[in-house]
């Protein structure tokens, strides 16, 4: 079996060595190339063709971020970056996931060499996933700013009890990027989201305070007690797990640092078990990319429980690893025909299946209107997102003769009869 080429790119000649030694002592790895910086690199790649580079965030000369600009735009390959646990480490970071970036190893400011030899295992097995993965281009546009509508809707005041609906995301390799399509697209009164993506402790904070700045939803990185409030995305804290409790009619989000679960802190399974414990049907489990199995049995434990289920499709994925694993363990539910869809269609995707199980209850008419959503573009708007639903329904969807003419009819009139759906905020769940 050949072995997956590594070229590490670091001004430090110690942490270099270090990870080239890291690096060798695997079987099915090994260090073709250190480089200095980015122009030695740059010489480094395209004569050694490596299979995945470990790229330092600061450097001499050129700096990580535009040297990984750059690379992705003219020859896209699996980066795994490094980077020091400082806040400007934290956002120049998480720049370098949106630019394209698999993962990251959170390098220690002090103890270099014990730090980097205690992290060995996570190292390797980052460059592992790294060689496996999907590699995209880096975007033409930057993704850091979002242009919103003028006339943003207000967020409503809070007081709703807890029959409201809560949304639990479960991510890892490749789910910063994938998590903030879903977030975008959420209107300000959208239900409670409760994230655990997997990250290292002092990054999480800055993750959620620039989500917070591109989102119509308010996001935040999760404290121990407080409220689970519509409207709001709470993110685990890393280093701790995040769960949700009930108090009264309220829910809470409880953040605790107990042991490692599935070899993760924050864990998904901890996350979707007390899902699947305190909100039962008026949950929505979303698994997203990611290596492993984290989170697949608490996914069952969900749908046991009444609540609906997504997993991302192969296509979008940067590792279809945890997806997978939940699918396999939900069993029949995800043998079911499921539409493809790409990240940002991935929350319309639910109220389209459940309203059409729930009120026409046939496979075959939910599939023809799902193609028939498809087709007139409601999918890409975030048909579960806009208040104009009732129109949409009425006059986007209403063919006269032929296929879909009856189904067109029976969703005209289960709106009728569930009011709720005109509200357009998840209602048909």
């Amino acid at each position: 079996m050949s072995k997956t080429r590594v070229v590490v790119v670091d001004d430090s000649a110690l942490v270099r060595s270090l990870l080239g030694e890291i690096i060798n002592r695997q079987p099915d790895m090994e260090c073709v190339g250190a480089a200095s910086d980015p122009y030695v690199a740059r010489e480094m790649i395209r004569t050694l063709d490596p299979d995945v580079i470990t790229l330092d965030v600061e450097m001499p000369r050129m700096d990580g971020i535009d040297f990984l600009s750059k690379l992705m735009r003219l020859r896209p390959m699996p980066v795994v970056m490094v980077s020091t646990l400082t806040e400007r480490g934290a956002d120049v970071t998480l720049r370098a996931l949106e630019l394209g970036a698999i993962d990251f190893v959170a390098k220690p400011k002090i103890g270099v060499a014990d730090g980097m030899r205690a992290l060995a295992t996570d190292i390797t097995e980052k460059v592992r996933i790294a060689a496996r993965a999907r590699v995209q281009r880096a975007p033409a546009a930057a993704t850091s700013t979002v242009t919103l509508p003028q006339a943003a809707v207000p967020v409503r005041p809070v007081g709703r009890l807890s029959t409201e609906k809560l949304v639990f995301i479960g991510a890892s390799t490749g789910g910063t990027e994938a998590t903030k399509e879903v977030l975008m697209n959420l209107p300000p009164d959208s239900p409670a989201v409760v994230i655990t993506q997997h990250m290292p402790a002092g990054f999480t904070r800055s993750y959620a305070a620039r989500l917070d700045g591109l989102c119509r939803i308010r996001v935040k990185e999760a404290t121990d007690g407080e409220r689970v409030l519509p409207g709001h995305a709470y993110i685990a804290p890393g280093g701790e797990h995040l769960s949700v409790e009930r108090s009264g009619a309220n829910y809470i989000a409880r953040v605790q640092a107990t042991e490692p679960v599935n070899r993760h802190m924050p864990s998904v399974e901890v996350l979707f078990k007390s899902a699947a414990r305190v909100a039962g049907p008026n949950a929505v489990g979303i698994m997203l990319t990611g290596m492993g199995a984290d989170g697949a049995k608490a996914m069952k434990e969900m749908r046991d429980a009444g609540s609906f289920n997504i997993c991302q499709d192969e296509a979008s994925c940067v590792v279809f690893g945890m997806p997978r694993e939940a699918i396999a363990a939900v069993g029949s539910a995800a043998a079911e025909p499921q539409p493809q869809f790409r990240r940002s269609q991935i929350v319309c995707f639910a109220p389209r299946r459940r309203f059409a199980q729930q009120f026409i209850g046939r496979a075959d008419v939910a599939q023809s209107l799902f193609a028939q959503f498809d087709r007139c573009g409601d999918v890409d708007r975030m048909l579960v997102a806009l208040p104009q639903a009732r129109e949409c329904i009425g006059c986007r969807i209403q063919p006269t003769q032929g296929p879909g003419a009856r189904e067109a009819n029976q969703l005209r009139q289960a709106d009728a009869v569930h009011g709720d759906l005109s509200r357009g905020r998840f209602a048909c769940w």
